[in-house]
């Protein structure tokens, strides 16, 4: 009975975020395990407001200031850099809002609009924290496990620092994968750190991890298997078509119907025997939730789409190798494969590299 009413309140109060506009900022992640061991990671990054992301090298031993509670560069917890890091950026600031570990930790910002409220932080405690958009950074640079990272995150404040763009402070969750497998949530909810292990390996956008899950919940009759047909007297009624196992599984844009393709997608994929194999199939997945232009169309007075009216696309698609430690991505104007591998970048300096992203894709000619 508690578990039954748990569930109810979490989607009582899912449904009451989802009278505002969640349909916006449409990020998208999920692993996959391989049979040898490995572990591959995808994800989508959709705004309204241009993320004009680069790639970005972090080297070890590189110090690192968060920012002030109140939004003054610097002003927060100073840090030095025990992993080397790379990923991508967003609005020219050397943050990571996705990317990976020397030691196969990786993971990303996603958006968590109405939702996410991070912690009070006084005058006293300024020097020990960071802003949210700093958080992806922090970790990637600190810790090389989740296991670590649940540790070590209780230690620090995540404050309401706003940012430039935003405004105000930047509405985010994290969502934390490492090289065993191990998936965590992060959240900052009413103010509240709230760590959740994630045995699906999904993440989307709001509501909170714990709506997502309870949610599940009424599509468990859900199945990749093509059900049987119904003898009707003398009739035999099939279903039309292949896919009828999964009828009803919801096909739009929003983060929870996001959340559920995900989940059923990943969980029935066939395992791959490498991670070589792993990320195509991983390809083929993440194409299921690519934004095409007009597809969502955010007005200024949404705060789910930053406050920016236009459309809604996929900016860049992340598929990221734990075992190899290599790491892929696509744009929107560039669909051929961009890959930042950690075994032959440089993993020691003194400063963040930063590094432009190919705008156009190479034309190959056939037969030539």
């Amino acid at each position: 009975m508690r578990n039954l009413t748990r569930t109810a309140t979490a989607l009582v109060a899912g449904a009451a975020l989802l009278t505002q506009s969640l349909a916006a900022s449409a990020c998208t992640s999920l692993i996959l395990k391989s049979a040898d061991g490995g572990v591959v990671y995808g994800r989508t990054m959709e705004f309204s407001l241009p993320m004009r992301s680069q790639g970005m090298v972090m080297p070890r031993g590189v110090v690192l200031a968060g920012t002030g509670p109140s939004g003054e560069a610097g002003k927060g917890l100073s840090w030095t850099g025990k992993y080397a890091a790379v990923g991508l950026n967003a609005l020219g600031l050397k943050i990571f809002v996705d990317g990976m570990n020397e030691k196969g930790l990786v993971g990303g910002l996603l958006y968590l609009p109405n939702v996410a409220q991070f912690q009070e932080v006084g005058p006293a405690e300024a020097k020990n924290s960071i802003a949210s958009f700093e958080l992806l950074t922090y970790v990637l640079t600190s810790f090389a496990t989740v296991g670590e990272a649940k540790e070590g995150l209780p230690k620090i404040k995540v404050s309401r620092a706003p940012q430039t763009d935003f405004k105000g402070p930047v509405p985010v969750h994290m969502t934390l994968h490492d090289a065993t497998g191990a998936s965590l949530v992060v959240e900052y909810v009413g103010g509240e750190l709230q760590m959740h292990d994630n045995p699906t390996g999904v993440l989307t956008n709001a509501p909170t991890f714990d709506w997502h899950i309870a949610n599940l919940g009424q599509y468990v009759s859900l199945s990749a298997l093509e059900p049987p047909a119904m003898k009707v007297g003398p009739l035999t009624i099939a279903a039309p078509s292949t896919g009828a196992g999964l009828h009803g599984l919801p096909g739009d844009m929003l983060s929870p119907s996001r959340f559920l393709r995900a989940f059923f997608f990943s969980r029935n994929a066939p395992q791959p025997a490498t991670p070589e194999a792993g990320l195509t199939t991983l390809h083929h997945l993440m194409s299921s939730f690519d934004i095409a232009p007009g597809s969502v169309v955010t007005k200024a007075d949404s705060a789910a789409g930053g406050g920016v009216s236009g459309n809604e696309t996929t900016e860049w698609t992340v598929y990221a190798d734990l075992k190899n430690l290599r790491y892929t991505f696509t744009t929107y104007d560039n669909p051929d494969l961009q890959a930042i591998d950690m075994a032959k970048v440089k993993l020691d300096g003194k400063e963040p590299r930063i590094y432009p992203l190919v705008a156009k894709p190479a034309t190959v000619l056939i037969g030539e």
